[in-house]
This record gives C-alpha cells, sequence and structure tokens, in this order.
C-alpha cells in the first residue's frame, strides 16, 4: 500500500533512488507494481539502499600501554553513519 502523505517530489526522488539501487545490483524494475521479484532480489535492492544511506566508516587507532614501554595495540572501530 502507498504512503498517500509523502510530498510528491519525495516520491519521485525515492523512486529515481531505487531505480539507480536496482541498475546497480543488477534488477530490472518497471514503474509501479513489481511484485514478480523474488524476495532475493528485492532485499539485494533494499540492502544497496541501505549501504549508500549508512555506508560503514572503518577508523583504526594506535595507543601505547602506558604500563608497558615500547608496547602498542591497534583498535579498529566499525561504525555506521547516517550521512
Amino acid at each position: 500500500m502507498a504512503n498517500k502523505t509523502l510530498v510528491p517530489e519525495a516520491r519521485a526522488a525515492l523512486d529515481r533512488f531505487k531505480m539507480e539501487a536496482a541498475s546497480e545490483v543488477g534488477v530490472t524494475l518497471k514503474q509501479g507494481y513489481n511484485g514478480d521479484l523474488t524476495s532475493k532480489q528485492a532485499g539485494s535492492i533494499g540492502g544497496q539502499m541501505v549501504n549508500i544511506i549508512c555506508p560503514v566508516r572503518t577508523m583504526k587507532f594506535e595507543r601505547a600501554y602506558r604500563w608497558v614501554d615500547g608496547h602498542s595495540k591497534a583498535f579498529t572501530y566499525k561504525v555506521n553513519m547516517a550521512v
């Protein structure tokens, strides 16, 4: 069921975004209802949209052990950030 509360320009932008994500993962969409898609195809489109909206950022830090001279420990943090 379509959400009727969206601004028409927002609906058009979301549809363009969905079409771009579908083409990036190799799924052909048609305008309107796409009920013939497999779950895998639909999931790959949604997953691609999420990856674009919330990319994973990796940050690496190295910290010297304060209690042992000459030793350090590397830390890697992965975070999802909305841009």
